[in-house]
């Protein structure tokens, strides 16, 4: 394994971790959206995203481009295994896509309500099913000697990738509730500060309970923190920075809070990244049929032409964000062209 296939076994982690977060706070919101008591603050929450949602998501296209130009065994193998969820997370995102922009063309309470429900359950579905496959991932899957999945939709419902599935699903709520406080005040602001202190308890248990299941059954998770243990801070760290959530919660530091569950997500994206090395896909069956970054990628000329226009991408991508998050900074405010 050379350094381009380290070099991009760790830009897609990068990717993946960047959607992870900012779109993470959008399903998050769509969570809470229902739970939303009034018109008004259904309204708030979804012009809290509404400038945003649509750049974050480009992180996910980005890093699944990366992956098919990268490591194209690996892009067959879990978009070809995974089609039937994979075609449902689609439609979920869809579904709440069109509900952002619908919601608003008629003034009918049905209308909306049907709306409301499309955009949360859009936004749990998705959530869900991102989790679900990174289980999937982290256990392993069946892999035949010509690395294609050899299991079927059924067998990704396993209980380890509910599990993880579930917890991304809260973590993800909680996420979004410290969204949706920073951006909103009033009676909406203090409700998500709520939230937030309620699903974050769902997101330690869960958390706690999967990483214990992970590491104690499945062996190849520790595996690299056996060789090197001082891989043990990354995912320290990250229980650290759950734990300063509800700190910074019941001081009032919301902004502080939303940084430090960010982190969090990072930390643990970085940790099934140390889990995992080299592999991308590991084989349940036979581990050495695993996919990694050695045995899967592109050849070393497409790496090093990707790697150039990744260094050209990134930082627009990157330069984009700041620019949206700095011009619709600060509290929520409806008027006449707001969803």
């Amino acid at each position: 394994m050379n350094g381009l296939q380290i070099t991009w076994y760790v830009i897609v982690g990068v990717l993946l971790t960047g959607y992870a977060i900012l779109d993470g706070f959008d399903l998050g919101a769509g969570f809470w959206h229902l739970f939303a008591r009034k018109d008004e603050h259904r309204r708030l929450v979804l012009n809290a995203i509404g400038p945003v949602w649509d750049g974050n998501e480009v992180w996910l296209l980005a890093g699944g481009g990366a992956i098919f130009a990268a490591f194209p065994p690996v892009y067959a193998t879990v978009f070809s295994g995974m089609y039937v969820a994979l075609v449902l997370l689609l439609g979920a995102l869809i579904a709440r896509a069109v509900a952002i922009e619908f919601r608003g063309k008629v003034r009918n309470e049905c209308w909306r309500r049907g709306w409301d429900a499309a955009f949360a359950f859009g936004s749990v579905t998705a959530g869900l099913l991102l989790g679900i496959a990174l289980g999937n991932v982290m256990r392993g899957v069946p892999l035949d000697a010509a690395g294609n999945h050899a299991g079927g939709f059924f067998s990704l419902l396993n209980p380890f990738s509910l599990l993880i599935g579930l917890c991304g699903t809260v973590m993800f709520a909680t996420h979004g509730a410290l969204y949706i406080t920073i951006k909103t005040e009033g009676e909406l602001g203090a409700s998500a500060a709520g939230w937030a202190k309620k699903a974050w308890t769902a997101y330690a248990v869960l958390y706690l309970g999967a990483s214990a299941w992970g590491i104690g059954v499945h062996a190849h998770l520790r595996g690299n923190f056996d060789r090197l243990p001082a891989l043990w801070l990354v995912p320290v760290a990250a229980v650290a920075a759950m734990g300063l959530i509800p700190v910074f919660l019941r001081s009032g530091a919301v902004v502080k809070a939303f940084v430090a569950s960010s982190a969090a997500i990072a930390l643990h994206m970085a940790t099934v990244g140390a889990c995992l090395f080299p592999r991308l896909v590991p084989a349940s069956n036979d581990a050495a049929l695993s996919l990694t970054a050695g045995n899967s990628s592109s050849s070393e000329k497409t790496l090093r032409v990707m790697l150039v226009l990744a260094l050209i991408g990134m930082p627009l991508v990157i330069g984009y964000t700041v620019f949206a998050y700095r011009t619709f900074r600060g509290k929520v405010k409806l008027h006449e062209n707001s969803y």
